[in-house]
């Protein structure tokens, strides 16, 4: 089956925000939204204090018991600069995932749930995570044409139809939720993944700015419902307040991506019994992981130095 692909970064960033910034929807601050359900007890430190990373999981595993996560995402968001900025990890990639020897990073959810990933994750990139959330396709689908009836406008470069469930023309179009869906999980050309995240984080900057309108507030009833049944998180609602003061304030629009692995840090292999994988340089990306990250620090020392 082909993996879908989730945007759920949308969901962190966006709606998320939009609905703890109403404390009133809020009946325990400081617990979980939903009762996390992974496959063992996400070990990943809270850390209330300095920047924050949220590991963003998508799948569509139809109550699968061993699916794997097609969409395998970062948000890093740090109080100080009220800065949000999306990592994007290739599923392909090899990497050693703990106790499993070589894989793809997404087997790692397969093989242990959100708490491997974070291990694998740590282990390959020296990436600390915080917290995790997973969303399943259709809470995506619901939720962009709940906030968005009237479609998001895309550019679609070329006919789409294999591998997704709506075929899309070549154009520009309002496309809804459904077909946004199809838009943004569509694999079967040249570039493959690559042209998936691309279209991802594209899709990602123009969710955001709707989901963050006032407009918005009148369907805060509605969209928590969808985040109780389609997505399972252990974030605390304090730290989406937090996050959500900054959004709705307008501090933190302005969300840069990056992807991993980076331009000329990699190469295509073919595993005899993994298929086609991506062997990385993970040295090279560390260090790209970490310049990204902390691009705040530079700036700020510009500013003091001035």
């Amino acid at each position: 089956m082909f993996g879908a692909l989730l945007l759920i970064g949308i969901f962190i960033v966006g709606l998320f925000h939009l609905f703890q910034y109403i404390e009133g929807t809020i009946q325990a601050v400081n617990q979980p939204l939903k009762k996390v359900d992974g496959k063992q007890t996400f070990q990943g430190e809270k850390n209330k204090l300095g920047a924050i990373n949220v590991l963003l999981l998508g799948s569509d595993s139809r109550g699968e018991k061993q699916a794997r996560t097609d969409t395998i995402m970062v948000a890093h968001y740090d109080p100080q600069t009220h800065k949000i900025k999306i990592i994007s990890l290739m599923r392909d990639m090899l990497v050693t995932v703990p106790e499993h020897g070589q894989q793809k990073l997404n087997a790692a959810y397969s093989f242990g749930g959100p708490e491997l990933l974070r291990k694998t994750i740590k282990e390959n990139f020296d990436l600390n995570i915080h917290y995790y959330a997973m969303v399943d396709f259709k809470g995506f689908e619901k939720a962009v044409d709940l906030l968005v009836p009237n479609g998001i406008e895309v550019n679609v470069p070329y006919e789409m139809s294999y591998g997704i469930e709506t075929p899309l023309e070549k154009g520009k179009q309002q496309l809804h939720g459904k077909e946004l869906l199809g838009y943004v999980r569509f694999r079967h050309d040249r570039l493959s993944d690559f042209g998936r995240i691309q279209r991802q984080q594209e899709v990602i900057s123009k969710i955001t700015n709707e989901a963050v309108s006032l407009h918005s507030v009148v369907k805060l009833p509605k969209l928590l419902g969808l985040i109780n049944k389609y997505i399972d998180t252990n974030i605390d609602s304090s730290t989406l307040l937090t996050i959500g003061k900054d959004m709705l304030t307008k501090k933190s629009r302005d969300i840069k991506t990056i992807r991993i692995p980076e331009d000329g840090s990699f190469q295509n292999k073919r595993d005899e019994e993994l298929g086609d994988v991506l062997e990385v340089d993970f040295d090279q990306n560390i260090e790209a992981l970490n310049n990204f990250i902390e691009e705040k620090n530079v700036a700020q020392n510009e500013e003091q130095k001035e």
